[in-house]
């Protein structure tokens, strides 16, 4: 394999990430004509929402960028884009479907379908015969990519014989739209049927069915497959988008780069509440990007990701907001196994108590991408009553090394959880479901019991209760179940604490149990924090109270980061900012 001077998309296949610029369209002419004439046909809804909501040319012009970068597709052969045979679709709409119409050719019945589908397999055309109108049979194959049959025709007449060529529907017409007034007098479509069949039996089976062996002339009336078909055809560009990206180019053309700003990419994304046995609560959070591009430096691989959070509360107010850098370097083997899976990050931050949304924004810098995610979380007081967090459902555990105090993401106590955002698992894996039970008194830790029930479309299909008094490990709690007998469906595991026989507090969570026998899982970069007796906490807790408005409480904690670490001048400055406030 040659390395030199390649960028690389991991878990996608290992491919270019620095591409040119796509070429220009040709005759793109303002932007009203680009909306409602040269990409009609295949906008989405939301795409057109977002670009009426655009102030400037300037994200117009990346918008389009955007636009024609989640449209690009491998089965296009080498060097042939998908704009650029849109545009040639268009082209030949124009010069060849206009004619014998008023209108221009991208307007036509037969442009339309030409600009969607392109060009058919064969074109059989009846314009000799006396008996029938001009008629056009298009047939089509290997377009299941769409949503479409195996193979299917489309029909274009000219009604009564004059005007441009109308696209045909076998229950809206029927075969005696296609006859001329010599046969007006049929008066059904089974004798219409019979009639066109004397003339020519090939387009008398195609007035009936658009899609070859389901002719229903025996039953006398067209099938309404053919109608359905005919919708398919016309939705079939707009289901193939995944429109996050244009809800995010809006979302985010003010904060991101402009080199940034097309290249939204789709990811996966996990967030968990966990807390410290102090009481601090930690936002744990995975964020899995469709792919990730690294670019070659030397014998070396590597990127750098930036992540920019932030969170706020429901009236808009920022209560804390962080940068930090994740620099990825990788050999040449590392990458070919990388190429084989996918990638995760996984983070954790401290959190206040309370009611947020959390948006998270991390750049490649090599492929110039871009993802997010965003979460509303509770983040609970520390109140007596009881809290169980919500279950995080692991793939594989792991003891933590003896003696490790740092903190990392998706740690249980002494036990590291490998989840991935999915949460998808093989009839080969074990389960296991983490998370944390807090407030019980010490009868109720004596008395109390987890029931654990796991159901499929409603139906319990296991079920299994343990005293709390069995996990030595409390109020860590990770329960294992065994996968085999489970068939591959959609569940939900429900978790909850009784005490004296009544539930008290109940969290769920949902899986899938693949069909495959193993799943690839992915790497990791987990970033790692300071073990919990780090001032940093008390620092980035105060800042947390005092965006909140706590300033008694921010000042508290402030002090006490200090009193660990005085040697922080920037938080003495928030000190005395605060107390000339007073």
């Amino acid at each position: 394999m040659n390395y030199r001077a390649l960028l690389l998309s991991i878990a996608a296949g290992l491919f270019a990430a620095g591409q040119g610029a796509v070429p220009s369209a040709p005759g793109a002419g303002s932007y009203q004509k680009w909306l409602d004439e040269e990409v009609v046909y295949i906008i989405t809804p939301l795409e057109r929402e977002v670009f009426s909501k655009l102030q400037s040319n300037r994200e117009r012009d990346l918008f389009i960028e955007a636009f024609w970068k989640h449209r690009e597709s491998a089965d296009r052969g080498a060097g042939q884009s998908f704009r650029t045979e849109h545009y040639k679709r268009i082209a030949y709409a124009n010069r060849y479907y206009g004619r014998t119409s008023p209108l221009p050719g991208w307007r036509t019945d037969r442009g339309r379908m030409f600009i969607i589908l392109g060009e058919p397999i064969s074109v059989v055309k009846y314009d000799t015969k006396a008996d029938v109108y001009p008629t056009e049979v298009w047939f089509y194959q290997n377009k299941e990519r769409l949503g479409l049959p195996a193979g299917f025709y489309l029909v274009f007449f000219q009604e009564r014989g004059v005007g441009d060529y109308k696209l045909y529907s076998p229950a809206k017409d029927g075969p005696l739209a296609l006859m001329t007034n010599s046969f007006g007098d049929a008066a059904d479509s089974t004798r219409a049927y019979r009639a066109l069949r004397e003339i020519s039996p090939e387009l008398a089976e195609v007035s009936m069915s658009l899609i070859p062996g389901e002719s229903s002339s025996g039953l006398g009336r067209p099938t309404l497959s053919s109608d359905i078909l005919l919708k398919e055809i016309e939705e079939s560009p707009r289901r193939q988008v995944e429109e996050t990206y244009a809800r995010k180019f809006l979302e985010f053309k003010d904060i991101v780069d402009v080199e940034y700003s097309a290249n939204y990419l789709d990811s996966d994304a996990l967030v968990k509440v966990l807390r410290d046995p102090g009481g601090l609560y930690f936002v744990h959070y995975a964020i899995e990007p469709a792919r990730l591009s690294v670019e070659q430096a030397g014998d070396k691989f590597a990127t750098t990701l930036k992540i920019n959070g932030n969170v706020t509360e429901p009236g808009g107010r920022l209560i804390y907001q962080f940068d930090k850098t994740a620099s990825i370097s990788m050999t040449a083997e590392q990458v070919r196994g990388a190429s084989r899976t996918k990638f995760d990050f996984h983070d954790m931050f401290p959190l206040i108590a309370g009611t947020y949304k959390v948006s998270i924004l991390v750049k490649n810098e090599a492929s110039k991408e871009f993802t997010s995610l965003e979460r509303s979380l509770v983040i609970p007081g520390r109140t007596p009553a009881i809290q169980m967090t919500s279950p995080v459902l692991a793939y594989k555990t792991a003891k933590a090394e003896e003696g490790a105090k740092r903190l990392k993401p998706f740690r249980l106590g002494a036990v590291q959880l490998y989840c991935q955002p999915n949460r998808a698992f093989a009839r080969a894996e074990t389960l296991a479901a983490g998370f944390q039970l807090w407030g019980l008194n010490a009868a109720q830790k004596e008395g109390g019991r987890i029931r654990y029930v796991v159901s499929r479309d409603g139906q319990t299909v296991r079920e299994k209760e343990r005293a709390l008094g069995e996990y030595a490990a409390f109020p860590e709690i990770i329960e294992e179940f065994a996968l085999n007998e489970f068939v591959p469906a959609h569940y939900v595991l429900a978790v909850s604490v009784l005490l004296e026989g009544k539930e008290v507090v109940t969290a769920k969570e949902e899986f899938d149990v693949s069909q495959q026998s193993a799943l690839p899982r992915p790497w990791f970069y987990s970033k790692i924090l300071p073990d919990i007796s780090d001032p940093v906490y008390d620092a980035t807790v105060g800042d947390q109270l005092a965006n909140a408005g706590r300033f008694a409480e921010a000042l508290a904690a402030w002090e006490q980061s200090l009193k660990i670490n005085p040697n922080q001048p920037d938080l003495r400055k928030k000190i005395e900012a605060l107390n000339l406030k007073k």
